[in-house]
């Protein structure tokens, strides 16, 4: 049997904590109907003493168990956190991240799910090892932990024994991959149609949403945003779009890529890829004003951009995400 752990985390999403117990107990349901012995003896940990009697309340059949006496684990998932502010959120988890350390010394593996990468991240465990989080938490991930490998696009990471997942529904297809390390393939696939998960999909940039915070301080870079994201249409280049700018070309886009942690080309394909996902998205215009109105004057251009930025051609993405 597999000691799983779950890491009840201070701020933790109770939308994530949920689904990897009824993912879990599902599997272990199968199990106890064939007359076979449940593969996974879950466990709850915490460490905020304060919860304990509302922990027990939420999650009726379990006790769940401190930190502090918490015996050695198999595995141990962790939920994704509720708060935006999630450096705060790893400072109100630091004796979890000692925790972790200390499991995974004594052979835990450890799998985070959607921003609970974070966590794991600040345990120093993934310092270059590959991981993945929610796609629009990539750029605050990179910042924060800039020695890890990250791989905005993937859905699911796994290097050794350290797992992470990307966002949302990711957090099912990192079960599936647990499942079908511990059970094999055929409970894994027995489980994605129980849930209806689709078990080949691998990337999730086409789930992304591009937007960089105008909350800083450099008005000629503010200046170069705003410039961009109102010629973006036109096809004409950056240094058309800037030239107004009171400052040399190299000047400012050092300036914008410090502030933006982008350069001003990309900032441009970026807006210009967005508009594009949203005329697809919500109109029915022919492909080539779809280019046209995006700002590009070249089909076979475009088309390479956007499949390298979305991780689909423009018509799969207009066929997954049409809502008229």
């Amino acid at each position: 049997m597999i000691n799983l752990g779950l890491l009840l985390t201070n701020h933790y999403r109770l939308l994530s904590v949920a689904a990897i117990l009824d993912v879990f107990e599902t599997v272990n349901g199968i199990y106890f109907d064939e007359g076979q012995d449940a593969p996974f003896d879950i466990h709850l940990f915490y460490d905020d003493e304060a919860k304990e009697s509302s922990l027990t309340a939420f999650f009726p059949g379990y006790h769940p168990i401190r930190l502090c006496e918490a015996s050695k684990q198999d595995l141990i998932l962790i939920p994704s956190f509720v708060n935006e502010n999630v450096s705060d959120a790893i400072q109100d988890n630091h004796r979890a991240i000692l925790w972790l350390r200390q499991q995974y010394q004594m052979g835990a593996g450890l799998a985070s799910f959607c921003t609970g990468a974070f966590l794991l991240g600040a345990t120093g465990l993934l310092n270059g090892k590959i991981a993945t989080t929610h796609v629009d938490a990539c750029k605050a991930f990179t910042q924060a932990f800039p020695e890890i490998k990250l791989e905005a696009e993937k859905t699911v990471t796994q290097d050794g024994r350290l797992y992470t997942s990307g966002g949302a529904t990711s957090s099912f297809h990192l079960m599936l991959h647990l499942i079908q390390l511990h059970c094999g393939k055929e409970v894994a696939v027995r489980i994605a149609k129980l849930f209806a998960i689709d078990m080949d999909r691998q990337r999730q940039s086409y789930f992304s949403t591009f937007h960089i915070s105008r909350n800083h301080s450099d008005d000629l870079v503010a200046m170069a945003q705003q410039k961009i994201e109102t010629a973006y249409h036109n096809t004409g280049t950056i240094e058309e779009m800037i030239k107004d700018i009171p400052a040399s070309r190299r000047n400012i886009v050092r300036r914008f890529k410090q502030v933006t942690g982008i350069t001003p080309i990309e900032y441009l394909q970026q807006t210009r890829i967005e508009a594009a996902k949203k005329l697809l998205e919500q109109t029915v215009e022919q492909m080539t004003e779809v280019i046209y109105k995006s700002g590009y004057n070249d089909p076979k251009a475009f088309r390479k951009v956007f499949r390298k930025t979305v991780g689909m051609t423009p018509s799969e993405y207009r066929e997954k995400f049409y809502v008229g």
